[in-house]
């Protein structure tokens, strides 16, 4: 099992990654879980090569995944969903992938967090995209070419995540083939048209222009595990700020 915790921006999230690190705060943590999510497979650490060892951890994970066959069907797993379009345009630019927006009443997107479920698993789909789900439009001036009406959204994130820009744009009435051909020509678009991100050349640049996420919860991590993030200091060395870099 693989789960993605996008820390900085609950305290809540804080508080779980600190469970697998003694009580300190990283921005990353590694365990393998039982399918239950409860149950440590493994010690846990700031990434696979610390737990399982650079050599062998592939290895390893295949071991004990074998120990835990498929009992059900892998395409109706649960989708992902952002605590808000805002961060999850600022993931998907850093991790440079079309973010899908259901856009509607609660209703509809209840309907379509079931539905499109086979969407997101499908296998030429699965862990390409970003999806989010919001009944709100306070994100719509943030995106350009974004029609008023309700529908299934294909967005082109922006370079820092700050914005976006459609690319398709389905009524939520659209088939799941539909949408699944649409999403891979946007992909495939995407792909042709997007330069991949070099982290220290796209900070500076970021730097340069003033660009900065504010975030709901304090950037930095907490070295020493006292509960306060590190502004200055920590065990492994001083940090000037606690801002988090630019994506």
């Amino acid at each position: 099992m693989c789960v993605r915790i996008d820390s900085y921006e609950t305290e809540e999230h804080q508080k779980y990654v600190r469970t697998f690190l003694n009580g300190r705060f990283e921005n990353s943590a590694f365990c393998l879980l039982a399918p239950n999510g409860q149950d440590w497979l493994t010690r846990a650490g700031r990434g696979p090569e610390m737990v399982l060892g650079h050599r062998s951890s592939v290895i390893q994970m295949k071991t004990i995944a074998a120990k835990y066959p498929d009992k059900k069907d892998g395409s109706q797993a649960l989708i992902q969903d952002f605590h808000s379009v805002r961060q999850a345009l600022n993931v998907a630019s850093a991790d440079q992938r079309v973010l899908v927006i259901v856009n509607g009443s609660q209703g509809a997107i209840e309907n379509l967090r079931m539905s499109l479920q086979s969407v997101a698993n499908d296998s030429r789909i699965v862990g390409r995209f970003h999806f989010d789900f919001d009944t709100g439009d306070d994100w719509h001036q943030q995106v350009k070419g974004l029609k008023a009406d309700a529908g299934v959204i294909l967005i082109r994130p922006g370079e820092f995540g700050l914005d976006g820009s459609v690319m398709r744009q389905l009524p939520l009435d659209t088939s799941n083939s539909e949408i699944i051909a649409a999403m891979l020509s946007a992909n495939s678009e995407f792909a042709k048209t997007t330069k991949k991100k070099v982290y220290s050349s796209h900070v500076s640049k970021g730097t340069k222009l003033g660009v900065y996420f504010e975030s709901v919860v304090p950037y930095g991590e907490d070295r020493d595990g006292d509960g306060v993030i590190d502004h200055v200091g920590g065990r492994r060395g001083s940090r000037s700020s606690g801002r988090r870099p630019q994506r």
